[in-house]
C-alpha cells in the first residue's frame, strides 16, 4: 500500500485512538502528549475523525453513551506502522549524516 505521508495531527490522532477515545479526549490527549506543541481545534478534530472513518482508518464504538468514542481500525494500525517506519528512516539518514559531517 503507498501512502502519503500523515500529517503531524492525524499521526497523533491515530496515536490516540490506539485506546477508544472521543473528540475531546483526543484533543487533550494530543496536547499532553506534544507537551502543548501540538493543539487541535474542535473542527479540525471532528474533520480528521470523519476523513480518517471514509478511508477506514478508524470507526466508531457502539454504544449508548452521550459521546461517540472512536477506536483506531487494524487498516489505521498498519497505515501507523508504515508512518513510523517511514519517520524512522528520516531520523536514522539524519542521524547518520550528522554524525559523518559531525567528524570531519
Amino acid at each position: 500500500m503507498l501512502q502519503q505521508p500523515l500529517t503531524e495531527g492525524i499521526y497523533y490522532i491515530l496515536l490516540a485512538l490506539y485506546e477508544p477515545r472521543h473528540g475531546y479526549g483526543i484533543m487533550q490527549i494530543v496536547e499532553e502528549w506534544s507537551a502543548g506543541r501540538v493543539k487541535l481545534g474542535a473542527g479540525t478534530t471532528y474533520g480528521a475523525l470523519k476523513n480518517l472513518q471514509d478511508k477506514k482508518y478508524i470507526e466508531t464504538l457502539a454504544g449508548e453513551e452521550r459521546k461517540k468514542e472512536y477506536v483506531i481500525t487494524p487498516l489505521g494500525k498498519e497505515v501507523v506502522e508504515m508512518e513510523v517506519a517511514r519517520l524512522k528512516e528520516l531520523y536514522d539518514n539524519g542521524q547518520k549524516l550528522i554524525e559523518a559531517k559531525g567528524n570531519k
